[in-house]
């Protein structure tokens, strides 16, 4: 994902309202010790069935996987526990053809919740766009869109990005386009650790991965002292007020996490002299931010995250 941490990095050089604290990633790194191994399904929640109906649910998952702050009582959680417990009560539940035809309503009652979900007309629009075009290009299989990338991490995220105009997350920046790819890269974080980089979640070049950049991991950045704000944006952070999607802000927040956490990975290499993974800090760093109840994320409405 070189043009993710090309323009990342250049944001972060640019930054007016987000700072990298290159410090407070020395002592964030020599404070770790070894990184907590953190299992994808650490909360056993999702579908699993070691088979192509797995990929299917994992598309459609993260398809869908974005915005919940609007409704405080919505989460990842409902998202992921719900859509497994409609394939778990009907294998046909996601098949393509009815992706294309499902309303608001009906998404509503397929993950059991009881009011209109944020940015809903969105997410039923990107459910059509997911069934159409897999029937369209992949005979409405996510397994064959997996296959068809050659065991590359790096081809699939363009793969999807190509043929899934709803998974095409990037922004302009001071003149430069800025690729930050949330959802199409945690489609492969989520097939690799589901499968256990076996089968369909193996990619020969999964390090090539950054972080997907959230709500969650900027907070949880901050927390740690990694990221600086200024004033002003905490000050709009903290009083829960909204940063416009594609503003200096949001840009800033997400690209500045991108580049800290590749930072955080170069330096534990450097001085464990072992390998790690942008996803495996990723996965730390979230499931370290969704359970703090503390945690206060910056708000945007976005499809993207």
């Amino acid at each position: 994902m070189d043009d993710v941490r090309a323009s990342s990095a250049w944001v972060a050089t640019h930054s007016s309202h987000v700072v990298v604290d290159s410090a407070g990633i020395e002592k964030v790194v020599d404070n770790m010790g070894p990184i907590p191994k953190v299992e994808w399904d650490f909360e056993g929640i999702h579908y699993f069935d070691n088979g192509p109906l797995t990929v299917q649910y994992l598309f459609v998952l993260d398809a869908l996987n974005f915005c919940f702050w609007p409704d405080k009582d919505l989460n990842y959680d409902h998202l992921a526990a719900g859509l497994n417990a409609a394939l778990q009560n009907d294998k046909s539940a996601f098949d393509a053809d009815r992706l294309q035809k499902y309303t608001g309503p009906q998404l509503r009652e397929l993950l059991k919740w009881p009011r209109p979900l944020p940015l809903e007309e969105e997410r039923v629009r990107l459910l059509h766009e997911v069934g159409f075009e897999l029937e369209r290009s992949f005979d409405g299989k996510a397994s064959n869109l997996v296959e068809s990338c050659g065991k590359s991490a790096v081809k699939l995220v363009a793969l999807v990005t190509r043929h899934f105009p709803g998974f095409r997350d990037h922004s302009l920046y001071k003149g430069r386009q800025v690729f930050l790819y949330k959802r199409a890269q945690i489609f492969v974080a989520d097939l690799w650790g589901a499968f256990k980089g076996q089968a369909y979640g193996q990619f020969n070049d999964i390090g090539s991965i950054t972080i997907m950049a959230d709500y969650i991991v900027p907070a949880v950045l901050r927390q740690l002292g990694v990221l600086r704000y200024s004033s002003n944006l905490s000050s709009t952070i903290e009083a829960n007020s909204e940063i416009g999607p594609g503003s200096e802000e949001e840009v800033e927040l997400r690209a500045c996490s991108v580049h800290a956490v590749e930072k955080m990975r170069e330096l534990i290499s450097m001085k464990s002299g072992k390998q790690v993974l942008s996803v495996e800090l990723d996965l730390w760093l979230w499931a370290s931010g969704v359970q703090s109840s503390s945690l206060q994320h910056h708000r945007t409405l976005s499809i993207y995250y």
